[in-house]
């Protein structure tokens, strides 16, 4: 019993050696068989009054080194023994402000997770940030891959990422749609407002000025831009001095000789040709 405690004392210390001021160390395994322990580090998330609810005060959970291998279901699980976890969410650095929760998607905008991650766990209460505090004065490190719930690993999560990179038409098309609606509902919002708003003062007296005239702008294409770079051209050649130097006016002044006198020669040959042929007739 005493060289438990020895023991049970010593790691307590090498914990709060790894936590740095305001965090803390929270000892986990990848599995039974891995003999030294990772810890992850955290601390409740505060936030500013007024800020975004995305991850609300004294509900959230700032977790700092979780391990590529450790993803959202691992979290929910790790941590479900605190209190009823209501959202996960990972990202590479920690956020400078509080943002909106954003739909994510299957298909689009996906980022492979390529290192060590941040992650702010939600609460159903506010007791679940102080419970995942204290799970450090547990007993032994929690488990992030069990026989009941084990990480895939190796060949087997080569597989599962291939299957779940293979692309469902059908639910493809119905998210593409869905966006599309919620896109031409937006700009139907945006293109009646701008009607609403057209000719009306505000409270300065200044009239807003939107396309919607006599000649509204219509997108610029990539001939259009062509065509205007072309326009541009020729006034910028336009504007240049032609034989503004000297050098460029005796130069100019030689080429106009040369040409003269190859076209001088050209005509004399031209007509020794006729007379050879007698097809010369001055009169």
């Amino acid at each position: 019993p005493a060289s438990c405690c020895a023991e049970m004392a010593a790691a307590a210390e090498r914990v709060a050696a790894v936590a740095p001021p305001g965090y803390t160390a929270l000892a986990v395994k990848f599995g039974e068989r891995q003999r030294s322990p990772h810890y992850l580090l955290v601390k409740e998330h505060h936030v500013r009054e007024g800020a975004g609810t995305a991850h609300p005060a004294g509900r959230t959970l700032f977790v700092l080194n979780v391990p590529p291998y450790c993803g959202q279901d691992s979290l929910i699980r790790l941590f479900s023994r605190c209190g009823h976890v209501q959202s996960v969410h990972l990202c590479d650095k920690p956020e400078l402000g509080e943002k909106k929760e954003k739909t994510t998607s299957k298909f689009f905008n996906r980022k492979a997770v390529t290192g060590f991650q941040v992650a702010y766990v939600v609460f159903r209460k506010p007791s679940g940030v102080q419970a995942a505090k204290a799970l450090s004065q547990e007993e032994g490190p929690l488990l992030i891959s069990t026989e009941s719930r084990p990480v895939k690993t190796g060949i087997s999560k080569w597989i599962a990422s291939y299957a779940a990179s293979v692309v469902d038409p059908e639910e493809l098309k119905a998210e593409v749609d869905d966006y599309m609606q919620a896109y031409d509902q937006r700009i139907a919002e945006e293109e009646a407002k701008a009607v609403e708003e057209e000719g009306v003062p505000d409270a300065e007296g200044w009239v807003k000025v939107t396309r919607k005239g006599r000649k509204p702008g219509l997108p610029r294409t990539e001939a259009a831009n062509l065509r205007v770079l072309e326009k541009e051209k020729q006034k910028r050649a336009r504007k240049e001095l032609l034989n503004f130097y000297a050098w460029q006016h005796r130069e100019t002044k030689r080429e106009h000789i040369a040409q003269l006198r190859k076209k001088f020669e050209e005509d004399k040959q031209r007509i020794a040709l006729m007379r050879a042929q007698r097809k010369f007739r001055p009169y």
